[in-house]
């Protein structure tokens, strides 16, 4: 029987500055490196993404989900950029090594390129391999004039298929538009996200988070699904409607990217609760700002926070920030009835993700190249090869 051909979202990330960066260091060093950056942008990918395989200095990712929330995959785009970011600035700052790879790690950098198209499964020197044209596009995308047009190495590049699929609004969302000839395939509209600006906004971002520590009460769960899956249900008003005992949940995002000053409407019968993010953090935490429909009611701030649980779940933790003392007596009622309705909604929602994750397909996952560590404390003895 012939392949049958499956929709699909394909991405790549790869590492800018590689080929300068392999030439001019330490080997031993430089490979540890790079399997640590390309280890921690892999992880910020899955799920949505899972891994097809390496490519020497990238990694080609796909998703075979009918229907991506568009907000949620560019989060998760962009999330796994933010990680290599912060990884990179937590082993400068705690590496003792001197040596010329340990030096230049800042010249590495990552982009994406990401579309929507068909795809095949095929044995290919035993083991399964993505095939079809649309894969052969995502990996010609990855010659472009991007950074000639634009300037810079770190942006995300979506073809107009992934985000006619994710049904978003590009202009709106301040993606820039390019277009790219590529032979053969000929003229491809594209749309650009600027990461090194988008890194800067979100690590400038002042932080509004109500910590276990300081919270005036927290609900408790662990949930047997993945954290992705977890934050997908708490997050996404279409998922969360599906579990919690609103009517309706009508999200206003504003530009239609989900994030800090989005309102989520939820409706009551004849009542509506109103929720600002004040911070955004996916697939961590956000915190919310809550208006409720009774006149002189005060605005109750909460933090809602997935978690690695014990023994593979999730944690959901639900963190109620201390009200002024005139408040106290209100917001403790008020959080005493949120809690009976949370502990009877999380029973629906268990009942929807528990041991029902798709299964997976039966292309094995390839396993990365895990790094050692070792440039963080081991400096490369005087003398080693340059």
């Amino acid at each position: 029987m012939l392949p049958k051909a499956e929709a699909a979202y394909f991405a790549i990330a790869d590492i800018s500055g590689y080929t300068n960066f392999l030439a001019a260091v330490e080997l031993d060093h430089a490979q540890d490196i790079i399997a640590d950056f390309m280890d921690a942008v892999v992880k910020g990918l899955r799920p949505p993404f899972r891994l097809a395989k390496f490519e020497g200095d990238a990694a080609f990712v796909y998703t075979t989900a009918e229907k991506i929330d568009g907000s949620l995959l560019q989060d998760a785009i962009e999330g796994a950029y933010f990680k290599f970011r912060r990884r990179l600035r937590t082993v400068r700052q705690a590496s003792t090594c001197e040596c010329q790879a340990c030096v230049a790690m800042g010249d590495l950098d990552f982009k994406f390129v990401v579309h929507h198209g068909e795809m095949v499964k095929q044995k290919m020197g035993g083991r399964e391999e993505l095939a079809g044209r649309d894969v052969i596009l995502v990996h010609r995308l990855l010659k472009n004039t991007v950074s000639e047009k634009m300037g810079g190495r770190a942006y995300a590049l979506y073809s107009d298929a992934a985000i006619r699929a994710m049904g978003i609004d590009p202009a709106a969302q301040g993606l820039i538009a390019h277009h790219e000839t590529i032979d053969v395939i000929g003229d491809v509209t594209l749309w650009v996200r600027d990461l090194e600006t988008a890194w800067r906004q979100d690590d400038g971002q002042v932080r509004t988070e109500v910590t276990h520590a300081d919270a005036y009460a927290t609900l408790e769960f662990d949930i047997a699904a993945p954290r992705q899956t977890v934050w997908e249900f708490l997050s996404v008003p279409g998922q969360w409607r599906k579990w919690w005992d609103a009517d309706d949940i009508i999200e206003d995002s504003g530009k239609g990217r989900r994030g800090v000053g989005t309102r989520n409407h939820c409706m009551h019968g004849k009542n509506t609760n109103v929720e600002e993010i004040l911070d955004w953090r996916p697939a961590d935490y956000f915190t919310v700002s809550i208006a409720l429909p009774i006149p002189g009611a005060p605005r109750i701030v909460m933090t809602r926070a997935v978690l690695d649980g014990p023994n593979g779940t999730t944690r959901l933790e639900l963190r109620i920030a201390k009200p002024k003392p005139k408040d106290k007596a209100f917001v403790e009622g008020a959080t005493a009835k949120y809690a009976e309705r949370m502990i009877q909604a999380i029973a629906g929602l268990r009942s929807m993700v528990e041991g029902k994750q798709p299964a997976v397909d039966a292309m094995e996952e390839p396993t990365s190249t895990r790094s050692t560590g070792r440039f963080l404390t081991e400096p490369v003895k005087s003398g080693a090869r340059r």
